[in-house]
């Protein structure tokens, strides 16, 4: 299975195990934490580099 485009915004490793958690969940107050969080991990993780797209040169 592919990983969700939302993690070209959450890079951290943390904040993507806190977005599938709340994923996960059903209901209307679920989307609306969601939201929510997505919105702000999004901003935090701006200026981080995107592990996904780093070479194995870098490391």
């Amino acid at each position: 299975m592919s990983e969700p485009k939302i993690f070209s915004w959450i890079k951290s490793t943390c904040g993507r195990a806190k977005y599938e958690e709340l994923a996960s969940r059903a209901g209307l107050t679920a989307r609306l934490r969601l939201s929510w969080f997505v919105f702000f991990a999004a901003l935090r993780d701006l200026n981080l580099p995107n592990p996904d797209q780093l070479s194995k040169s870098d490391s």
